[in-house]
């Protein structure tokens, strides 16, 4: 169906991938990964036909119907539903035609267009589109207001609804997940798993490939490959090509060595110099394999050790909290204590980022109390981080104003290799903000919130723009975390990964969800936000299983893993790991007090064997320096030697409870 040839695509003086040579076939759902900047967006606007390759060709029949999401929606007065049923460009040229006809009185032409009207759904379709709409989020008293009055935001989950309301053969789709909570991110899933047609798709949520695509197209290191399956299966096809490359490339390098080796040894000697020359032209024609890149690694990063954890971190009671003369949210009740990990969910709007402004103290609460640990420290990721960053600085500035005075007595070196272990190197750290990517914003302000060293992390939807492999290393760095995290993310993965306890924010109240996220999905498929939440919280066990399949959107049904294991069987698991978080937490915590201390005394060893080399200690007027320097270095070995010590115990309790749990 798309045909992919010898492709190779620029923007400008920088090439994107060449050598692209795959076909893409009639009722696959493609996922489109690679890092940021790789050329994805790009691949779409190819098959769109608004860019055209720099070398190569790509083939598709010309009478397919292709639908995709606007990047831009102008604010007009026109109607949300109407503008969602424009759509459907074939249902809007017969109604065209029927008005045409209807003013000339032409009978016999009415009669042939009322007929395809009802071919292609017309008198269902209003109803088509309202379903959409809510699908996506909206509510029923919105399909009639203009678009004008939409926020950014909704815009585009309205140009959502329209690409969807298009009958198309092949549908394209950039990150359609970024504006949508999980509700409607469920029911988008569901929609586009029965899409009849071909779908390529570009997502950073790991979870929604999984579900959705049964092919994954990656772009990497300037080359395009294919592969069968969903992302976890890529994922585990593209491990095994990395290792087998990698043992190709060593064997190799052996081999060249070994010739090499040959050559300089014999090619001087005229018994010999006939098989050097000809192990030289062996190497001359030798197509070299390229080393596993080593950038192929997972990203990595780390929250830093708290000082303190106090317990409780913070306490709320009966607190509500709006921006109104309604409270947006009533009797907020929330105790969080170290190794705690919430996660907010509920449609947009409901309040969770009032809820996580409130835990930050960013909102003044208009009842109730509130109980601060005084040793808390709050590292808040906010849903707009932009607002965090000053614009027209340095990622270096940044760190120097945000960071408290730990930054203030840093040097820049150690600001610059700590802003590199979030991705920033070079001349990168003294850019100014402002035209940074999404991405790079994002991950700017995971470092200044980390480098606050804080025991309670808010975090409101900070997966916005990260890539895949950005998020995987937040989740892993989640984990890590000995401190209290409270997650707000439309990132199934995440949440899966990290959050131990579940609040829904509906209806002007946030309570404990009983479940986990699959049973939420089949909460929300019974219709349960407009079912009543009381202050003990919710639970889907009493949803009858008939029922809940029954009432899934089309195309969703339970997970697989929803057959192995049983709701109570998933919230024990995450009770016991819960509970073993906290059991290693203070080992974990003591192994990485001892890395801080170790690190700090090979930097000061390190400066110290610098100072030892001026020439002017060894001269009688510096030699009080000298003592002082050479006592310094030998209290140095001292300490390092405890710390080693202190080290090497803790990691062996740390690994002998590990292996006891």
């Amino acid at each position: 169906m798309l045909n992919f040839t010898d492709m190779a695509v620029r923007r400008g003086p920088r090439l994107l991938f060449s050598g692209a040579t795959f076909s893409l076939f009639r009722g696959e759902k493609i996922g489109i990964t690679g890092e940021n900047g790789s050329g994805k967006s790009t691949l779409l606007e190819l098959v769109r036909g608004t860019l055209h390759a720099d070398a190569g060709t790509f083939e598709m029949p010309g009478n397919l119907v292709m639908a995709h999401v606007s990047q831009d929606i102008d604010a007009t007065d026109q109607s949300a539903i109407e503008f969602v049923l424009d759509g459907d460009a074939e249902l809007r040229t017969i109604e065209a035609g029927i008005a045409a006809a209807t003013e000339h009185d032409d009978g016999a032409r009415l009669g042939t267009l009322y007929a395809r009207y009802a071919e292609v759904g017309g008198y269902d379709a209003r109803a088509r589109a309202a379903q959409l709409m809510h699908g996506l989020g909206f509510d029923h008293t919105e399909d009639e207001r203009p678009i004008r009055s939409f926020s950014g935001g909704w815009r585009v989950r309205i140009n959502v609804a329209r690409a969807l309301m298009c009958r198309s053969d092949l549908l394209l789709l950039d990150e359609p997940t970024n504006h949508l909570d999980i509700d409607a991110i469920l029911w988008l899933e569901g929609w586009l798993r029965a899409y009849p047609g071909t779908l390529l798709l570009i997502a950073h949520d790991r979870e929604f490939l999984d579900r959705v695509c049964n092919r994954i197209v990656n772009i990497e290191h300037g080359e395009v490959h294919a592969y069968r399956g969903n992302y976890s299966a890529f994922e585990t096809q593209r491990a095994a090509e990395l290792a087998v490359q990698a043992s190709l490339y060593a064997r190799q390098q052996r081999e060249i060595k070994h010739m090499e080796s040959f050559v300089e040894r014999f090619r001087a000697q005229a018994t010999k110099a006939r098989q050097a020359q000809s192990r030289l032209k062996a190497l001359e024609r030798m197509q070299r394999i390229a080393p596993a890149h080593v950038d192929s690694a997972a990203f990595e990063f780390a929250f830093a050790e708290p000082a303190r954890l106090p317990r409780p971190l913070l306490a709320i009671d009966d607190q509500s909290v709006g921006y109104g003369e309604v409270p947006l949210l009533r009797h907020v009740k929330l105790t969080l204590m170290p190794g705690d990990r919430l996660a907010l969910l509920g449609r947009n709007g409901a309040g969770k980022s009032t809820c996580m402004k409130l835990l930050a103290g960013e909102l003044q609460a208009r009842s109730g109390t509130r109980t601060e640990a005084r040793d808390l420290r709050i590292g808040y990721f906010a849903q707009h981080h932009l607002e965090q960053l000053h614009a027209d600085e340095s990622p270096l500035e940044n760190l120097r104003r945000s960071g408290g005075q730990r930054a203030k007595r840093a040097t820049e070196a150690e600001l610059r290799d700590y802003l590199a272990t979030f991705g920033f190197r070079g001349d990168r750290v003294f850019e100014a903000v402002e035209p940074f990517s999404g991405g790079e914003k994002a991950r700017l302000v995971l470092a200044l919130v980390a480098y606050l060293q804080p025991n309670l992390l808010l975090l409101d939807e900070p997966t916005n723009h990260l890539d895949l492999e950005m998020r995987q290393a937040l989740a892993v760095a989640l984990q890590e975390f000995a401190g209290a995290v409270v997650l707000v993310s439309h990132d199934r993965h995440l949440l899966n990964t990290v959050a131990d306890e579940l609040i829904v924010v509906h209806d002007g109240r946030a309570v404990r969800f009983d479940g986990d996220l699959e049973d939420y999905a089949l909460w929300l498929a019974t219709g349960g936000p407009v079912r009543a939440i009381n202050d003990g919280g919710v639970s889907p066990a009493a949803v009858p299983a008939a029922a809940t399949a029954a009432a899934m959107p089309a195309g969703v049904r339970p997970a697989p893993a929803a057959l192995t294991e049983t709701a109570e069987q998933r919230r024990q698991r995450r009770r016991n790991e819960a509970a073993e978080r906290g059991r290693l937490s203070p080992l974990r915590a003591a192994v990485q007090k001892y890395e801080q201390q170790l690190e700090l005394l090979a930097r000061e060893r390190t400066a110290l064997e610098q100072q030892l080399t001026a020439p002017e200690l060894y001269q009688p007027a510096g030699r009080v320096r000298l003592q002082a320097a050479l006592a310094r270095q030998t209290e140095l070995v001292r300490l390092n030697a405890q710390a080693e010590a202190g080290w090497l115990e803790a990691s062996s309790a740390l690994e002998d409870r590990s292996r006891s749990g």
